[in-house]
């Protein structure tokens, strides 16, 4: 018997690609947006003031964000940046388990839905908490609040972005 050659067609799922890109760029963006601004070169300005624009839109308190080219700081707050390092750490563990565990909360139903909620209000009330004024903004306190809120998301998204979501009844 000869050899057989198989050919697998790779096949583009549109969902999980646009949902990595946006991750992506939720990542990368507010991290570098201080560099282009302080780059001086021709357009990189312009990328950042597009990228500090998307900012200002998605966070509330983007004044706060950390100094990393100074005067230039990042375009988003540590809490939402610890949001989107929340949501890259559940995407990095779907891709090592392919959505097969127990911590998937998408895999419950309504109730999986129900706990992604009540973690995801750790970023709401701690933001609450702040603007009542019982502690003031600091890095280490809001980081981890953010980082809870986007472990909520992914834990119940990731499954269904990226193909492995499968109802409970099936």
């Amino acid at each position: 018997m000869e050899g057989v050659l198989v050919k697998k067609r790779w096949q583009i799922r549109w969902v999980s690609f646009i949902a990595d890109f946006l991750l992506s760029g939720m990542v990368v963006g507010p991290l570098v947006a201080p560099f282009l601004a302080a780059s001086g070169l021709p357009l990189l300005p312009v990328i950042a003031d597009i990228i500090y624009f998307m900012g200002r839109h998605v966070c509330p308190q983007p004044d706060m964000g950390v100094v990393l080219a100074s005067p230039h700081i990042m375009a988003v707050c540590m809490r939402c940046y610890g949001t989107v390092t929340g949501l890259l750490v559940t995407r990095l563990l779907y891709g090592v388990t392919g959505g097969k565990g127990f911590y998937w909360l998408s895999q419950y139903g309504w109730s999986g839905v129900a706990v992604a909620i009540v973690l995801m209000m750790a970023y709401p009330l701690e933001l609450a908490a702040q603007v009542l004024g019982l502690w003031s903004f600091h890095n280490y306190v809001v980081t981890p609040f953010g980082f809870m809120t986007g472990l909520a998301w992914g834990l119940l998204t990731m499954p269904i972005l990226h193909g492995g979501y499968r109802s409970p009844t099936s």
